[in-house]
């Protein structure tokens, strides 16, 4: 496996998420349930991703901008996320906040698919690709893991 299809399979499950969050309502057990797991992945997927994706592209002249840019739309998402748990999940707001949440997180996904990637395959080797894809796998495994334990 590259370090493309590892990070798209986890692009795949915050949709999904963010799909079923946005069609449910009220303050729910399956709603906190969801969303927990949507604040997991997406708060274990920066961590891996700048770990051992942005951080060999940031040392690249024709990926730094990108890498930059990726990753202060991390922290973007990671204010979003303390908004919406500082809102009542049975208020209109919440909704409201999960959708922008969707919005940044869909635009993000798509920069990284539709730009990002295709620059960082021309700038990284055939080993590079499928090394990186592992350590990020590894990451990924580790902290759900930790996060179901805690």
């Amino acid at each position: 496996m590259k370090i493309f299809e590892a990070l798209r399979q986890d692009h795949e499950k915050q949709r999904l998420l963010l799909k079923i969050l946005t069609e449910t309502s009220g303050d729910t057990a399956a709603r906190r349930e969801y969303y927990q797991e949507l604040k997991t992945q997406l708060e274990s997927h920066a961590i891996a991703e700048e770990r051992f994706f942005y951080t060999q592209l940031i040392k690249k002249d024709q990926t730094v901008d990108m890498s930059r840019h990726g990753i202060a739309e991390h922290h973007e998402i990671d204010e979003l996320i303390e908004k919406i748990d500082k809102t009542d999940m049975s208020s209109p707001a919440w909704l409201r906040h999960l959708k922008t949440l969707q919005e940044k997180v869909e635009h993000h996904l798509a920069d990284e698919e539709e730009q990002f990637f295709q620059v960082a395959g021309k700038v990284l080797s055939e080993q590079q690709k499928t090394s990186l894809a592992t350590q990020y796998r590894q990451e990924m495994e580790q902290s759900l893991k930790e996060e179901s334990i805690a």
